[in-house]
């Protein structure tokens, strides 16, 4: 089978994506997304996506991990949708598309930024002083410390995601250093990739989340990642309940191809 693919990449958290509107790529299989997700012997990607048209949206995404599998949403890969949508000629003021987790929408600035709106989140679970459980769209598990760029992401990221509690559904695990009241620096091991990326956008949004500075009403926390700079803009409410959650980054095609596979 032949493929017309798109690569596109938000703060190095990158993707394969494919058109699916015209229903070309539905037979596509967990062994064949996880070949064009390989960086050895395929494309190379954190996941694929396809872009698929959806009754009553703008578009449908179905999300993989590199592993081949089917996934819950992914952050940075919604805003690199949604610009690829863009680019492929669907232009909207506010994009409104369905995923794994439900409705989401989109907006795209004169810059290039696109911001995300993502779930309300209700519940926080505070397993320790320093560690909490939340689920923005995918599940996340949240640690605070301290040198986070000297941290072993890999090997205490691997403990908590395999251990007893986490180990069959498997959790996304969050080190998050805090710079100061707004500003945070987060490093993301991630389930289905099982390695660190270099951004993870639901990953960032629960440590923002995490992170709040005014204990009710609006907030804004920057976020480094080692592949960049996103922004996370939230309501918090006197519940403890947050609404109104947008992640905000670039989005950029990398390059397009195509390649065969069996």
């Amino acid at each position: 089978m032949k493929l017309n693919f798109f690569k596109y990449q938000g703060t190095g958290n990158d993707f394969v994506i494919l058109d699916n509107r015209n229903h070309e790529y539905d037979g596509l299989t967990n062994e064949q997304v996880k070949f064009l997700c390989d960086r050895r012997f395929g494309i190379g990607a954190d996941g694929l996506m396809l872009l698929n048209s959806a009754t009553d949206y703008d578009f449908e995404m179905k999300y993989y991990n590199s592993d081949g599998n089917t996934s819950t949403m992914c952050g940075n890969g919604g805003r690199c949708l949604v610009k690829f949508a863009f680019h492929r000629g669907i232009t909207r003021t506010i994009y409104r598309f369905i995923a794994a987790d439900g409705l989401h929408e989109a907006e795209i600035d004169m810059d290039g930024t696109v911001s995300l709106k993502m779930k309300d989140v209700n519940n926080i679970e505070e397993l320790n002083h320093k560690d909490f459980l939340l689920d923005t769209g995918s599940p996340h598990y949240v640690k605070m410390v301290n040198d986070v760029m000297d941290y072993d992401v890999y090997q205490k990221g691997h403990d908590i995601r395999y251990s007893n509690k986490f180990a069959k559904q498997g959790v996304n695990v969050n080190f998050v250093e805090q710079k100061n009241d707004d500003e945070i620096i987060v490093r993301t091991y991630e389930r289905g990739v099982e390695d660190e990326t270099l951004s993870c956008g639901t990953g960032v949004t629960a440590s923002a989340l995490v992170n709040f500075h005014n204990e009710i009403g609006f907030n804004e926390v920057i976020v480094t990642t080692k592949g960049g700079k996103l922004s996370v803009e939230y309501d918090r409410h006197k519940d403890g309940n947050y609404s109104d959650i947008w992640l905000c980054g670039p989005a950029d095609m990398v390059f397009a191809g195509c390649i065969e596979i069996n």
